[in-house]
């Protein structure tokens, strides 16, 4: 009788893992390794560092390399999640688990992709989807709504359908409906408008001649600037590619009306 009472582990151990952390964690993991297989090794539509400027940067080894160390963190973050998955193995075969486990996993697949190009593509810069044509903010777009914020929808979904879906959850999805919304206003604002002006917006230590270099580079014609080359508003032709305006160093290109129209009509001193 007493080593029975010793054995018993009782319901769940306070140093375990819950079981949807895991899966979210393992999720993330499973996120990157499609996006680097996929895009950076299979299609080959950009590396990881793709769009960093400096001639050290154009050597496909240093960029062949730095998708190597971008691999190796994945492969951390999932050994991450293996590791907590097992340590919550005691509540593995409690009833609903299977689903938690399943919208744990979508959920982190999810918002890597959310991150991935909320963060690295539209605020650092460092890649895109798609790099190599004239309209990158449109794979960006169907990535980020389609691999991102749907998968994450789906994976929120089945979360609270595990007990027949919790009043308490309700806050929570809000809170995440908000997130969304904000995350989406970035690349809504992008969209590009037929004939419109284009909004360049210039990293602080790139100077007046560098920008004009890189405008001309794209084949765009100036509206106005800002005397220290800190944004332009410039006429790009139809199907001109942004991509020599990244590599000069613009930490953003909108060719929404939103932004550039209004700042063409604008006198600055």
């Amino acid at each position: 009788m007493l080593t029975n009472a010793s054995a018993s582990p009782g319901p769940m151990s306070s140093s375990a893992t819950n079981p949807t952390t895991a899966a979210f964690v393992i999720g993330l993991a499973l996120s990157g390794f499609f996006d680097g297989i996929l895009l950076h090794q299979v299609l080959q539509w950009h590396h990881f560092l793709s769009l960093v400027p400096g001639d050290t940067f154009r050597d496909l080894r240093v960029q062949v390399y730095a998708d190597g160390l971008f691999h190796v963190a994945v492969y951390a973050i999932a050994v991450s999640g293996l590791w907590m998955l097992w340590r919550a193995r005691a509540s593995l075969d409690r009833p609903g688990q299977g689903r938690r486990i399943i919208g744990g996993a979508a959920l982190g697949f999810g918002v890597w992709n959310i991150v991935d190009v909320g963060f690295f593509h539209w605020v650092l810069g460092i890649h895109r989807i798609r790099v190599n044509v004239p309209n990158p903010m449109a794979y960006d777009l169907a990535w980020f709504l389609g691999l991102g914020v749907a998968v994450s929808l789906v994976g929120l979904r089945i979360l609270r359908s595990k007990n027949g879906g919790s009043t308490g959850g309700s806050g929570h999805a809000a809170a995440v409906g908000v997130a969304v919304a904000l995350l989406s206003a970035v690349p809504v604002a992008n969209i590009e408008a037929p004939d419109s002006n284009t909004l360049i917006v210039f990293r602080p230590d790139v100077g007046p001649a560098q920008a004009i270099n890189a405008i001309m580079a794209a084949n765009g014609a100036i509206v106005m600037m800002d005397p220290r080359a800190g944004y332009a508003v410039v006429r790009l032709p139809g199907g001109a590619s942004t991509l020599p305006l990244y590599r000069a160093g613009a930490l953003m290109v909108s060719r929404s009306p939103g932004l550039a129209g209004c700042l063409a009509f604008t006198k600055f001193a």
